[in-house]
């Protein structure tokens, strides 16, 4: 019984130990098996860490707004796996106190869509990168209308590119051109006579947007530019701009109600008849169908005095200087590259700042949107200067006096010229 017992201990051992050896070799195959898993994720980790994520601000209010937006970032995104761009909504009344406050604190994205007036105000703060050099080689860069790229540099230097673009046009009603026996005016002195012929009973020549604001210069430029003036050199010839429309007032073809409407205003007044022609944008096509379906209307250029002018309106893309700087760029090329291009300013009602794309069908074509593409070679920027806002309101401010009949137009322009030439130091 002993030796059994010894022996039955003996086996039991054997088995224990052969056991052992089993369990021994499963937790190796599981440390095995572990440990290339631990590896597998730790390749996993360091491609999500060299993944470069950007951060884009914007500030187009509502949903198709940001859905055109991030289709944008997306399909850079697909392009280039190892950048994601994050489209971020700053609401507009917000965005540039962000920029500011996030400038002072160190707190801002990489890339940004500027208004165009803006742009160079920032980038004398210090705000963009300088990226002349970034797109010395870029070929495209020739292919932008002067007056958009011009928006986006400062002091010689590029610091973004155009994103997109608009401008100003006169909208005429053919059937009351038609009715009054004149042709759409091509010069002042035939705008003159125009709009006087047309005014009758409740029925104004002409209608424009001259507010005492931003909205108010923006529509005012267009005039000032055809004299021969400049935004920094008023007095003179531009004295001439601001009389051109205190003689509308006088004779009674505009209203002076014009110093209260904004664009939206005019552009009703227009649908509804009580508007022969008006100066607007692109953006009020789409309202004018609306109120109006069947209103027949025609485009031309604003009437010139020496030369076509019109204003740039729309936005810049801009490169924060930061140490994002090369994918930034990176991406507004994709942003800027023809097809791109064409499909975002399609879905957002733009204008191409690129002459190629604006030579497509879609707008040389069309016969309410050709006008403003062919226009974009007479569009020029707001300024560009730092101190755009400052120079802005003292436009306005002589527009206002000059409207309401309180100041004789050469004497408020030499009231603005005197005010530029202080906030520019002179």
């Amino acid at each position: 019984m002993r030796r059994s017992s010894l022996l039955l201990l003996s086996i039991l051992l054997i088995v224990m130990l052969a056991l052992a050896g089993c369990g021994s070799n499963n937790n190796a195959a599981n440390q095995s098996d572990n440990k290339s898993g631990t590896e597998d994720n730790k390749g996993g980790d360091k491609a999500a860490q060299d993944k470069k994520k950007l951060t884009l601000w914007f500030y187009f209010e509502g949903k198709l707004q940001f859905d055109i937006v991030k289709s944008l970032t997306d399909g850079f995104s697909e392009k280039n796996p190892n950048i994601e761009v994050e489209p971020v909504y700053i609401p507009f009344a917000d965005f540039k106190k962000r920029l500011s406050v996030g400038l002072a604190a160190s707190d801002l994205p990489d890339i940004v869509i500027i208004d165009n007036p803006d742009h160079a105000a920032y980038a004398a703060m210090g705000l963009f990168a300088d990226i002349t050099d970034n797109l010395a080689d870029w070929a495209d860069k020739d292919q932008y209308f002067e007056g958009p790229w011009k928006s986006a540099s400062y002091d010689g230097k590029q610091y973004g590119i155009p994103l997109g673009s608009n401008n100003l046009a006169l909208f005429y009603n053919e059937q009351m051109l038609a009715d009054a026996g004149v042709q759409p005016p091509q010069t002042w002195d035939e705008l003159r006579a125009a709009a006087k012929a047309l005014t009758k009973g409740n029925v104004k020549g002409l209608g424009i947007a001259a507010p005492q604001n931003e909205e108010g210069t923006f529509q005012f430029l267009p005039w000032l530019l055809s004299s021969g003036a400049t935004f920094d050199h008023i007095a003179g010839d531009g004295a001439k701009s601001y009389g051109i429309l205190a003689d509308l007032i006088k004779d009674g073809s505009m209203s002076k109600e014009v110093i209260n409407w904004t664009q939206a205003d005019v552009m009703k007044q227009f649908a509804s008849g009580n508007l022969a022609m008006m100066v607007n944008g692109p953006w009020q096509i789409p309202s004018l169908k609306e109120s109006a379906p069947d209103l027949k209307y025609g485009l031309s250029f604003v009437p010139k005095d020496k030369q076509f002018a019109s204003v740039l309106g729309g936005e810049n893309l801009g490169v924060i200087a930061g140490d994002n700087v090369d994918a930034a760029v990176e991406f507004i090329k994709y942003a800027a590259s023809p097809d791109v291009n064409k499909k975002f300013a399609q879905d957002f009602g733009y204008f191409p700042a690129r002459r190629d794309v604006a030579s497509d069908p879609y707008w040389s074509e069309n016969p309410q949107l050709k006008v403003f593409a062919q226009n974009m070679e007479n569009s020029q920027p707001r300024g560009p200067h730092p101190k755009w806002p400052e120079i802005s309101n003292a436009i306005s401010e002589a527009l206002s006096k000059s409207l309401t009949l309180s100041v004789p137009p050469e004497k408020a322009a030499e009231e603005a010229q005197a005010k530029i030439d202080k906030i520019l130091g002179k």
